[in-house]
């Protein structure tokens, strides 16, 4: 499978790390915030670009969209910013290249989509064109233990649907460098209490902290006079996220 990736920060570089392990070709590297530094997997210092002896040339937005080289791609894989990532899927669908997207801070119902339809798959939101081909798979965390995290979450909280005493909360931990507060994991982790639909849970408490360079930490909290129950997620590092981004362009390359 032929792979674009929009962003190649720490993400950027992990995602095309584990997509050449799995036979992938990336075609194209597109950054859109040169001017904001990643400390990136070539070992280049904060305010440098990848180094170039790595023979990986990286584009900007405006050449990078317009070459052959991203209309070759099968797919493209996105992870920047909620104020890029809007852009970057509708430049993407103008040179007709599907997209899977990472970003959070924002919603995919943001888009204007036409006579497209946009379908909620669980975390999932999914965009499909009038052929019914998926032009968009958005997710607030792709990796395989947060999405099992995820039912989990559900089916506890379901299991407290007659425990009025236990009071819901959740706490997530991330690097100093993320910029959405609080994360899209946490958001989906509240909209998974609240669709039990029970009054009590609509407001749900999340506390956001940010420190150090933590991949990504989340607590559920459930607490009461007599005792606390606490379910916790702990990311040791970015591949998970990379890995499960990579299979949903497979899924998506299934012919």
């Amino acid at each position: 499978m032929k792979i674009a990736l929009i962003g190649y920060g720490k993400m950027g570089h992990m995602i095309e790390e584990v997509a050449l392990e799995r036979g992938h070709e990336i075609v194209a590297r597109i950054e859109p915030n040169p001017d904001i530094v990643l400390r990136t997997a070539t070992g280049s210092p904060i305010g440098q670009s990848p180094s170039p002896a790595k023979g990986r040339e990286v584009y900007s937005p405006e050449e990078g969209f317009e070459s052959e080289a991203f209309r070759r791609a099968d797919v493209a894989i996105e992870f920047t910013t909620p104020l890029t990532a809007k852009d970057n899927i509708l430049r993407a669908w103008a040179q007709g290249v599907p997209v899977i997207s990472g970003s959070t801070g924002w919603r995919p119902e943001e888009l204007e989509i036409g006579d497209w339809k946009l379908e909620i798959e669980g975390s999932r939101v999914v965009v499909k064109d009038e052929a019914g081909k998926v032009m968009l798979v958005w997710s607030s965390n792709f990796s395989v233990g947060v999405n099992i995290f995820f039912d989990v979450n559900k089916f506890l909280a379901e299991k407290m649907r007659n425990q009025p005493q236990y009071t819901p909360s959740i706490t997530e931990t991330h690097h100093i460098h993320k910029l959405d507060k609080p994360s899209g994991t946490a958001k989906t982790l509240a909209e998974g209490i609240r669709d039990i639909g029970i009054p009590r849970y609509r407001d749900i408490e999340i506390e956001s902290i940010r420190e150090g360079e933590v991949p990504g930490t989340h607590e559920v909290k459930w607490d009461s006079e007599e005792d606390t129950i606490i379910i916790t997620h702990i990311a040791k590092g970015r591949r998970g996220f990379a890995l499960g981004a990579v299979l949903a362009a497979e899924q998506l390359n299934v012919k």
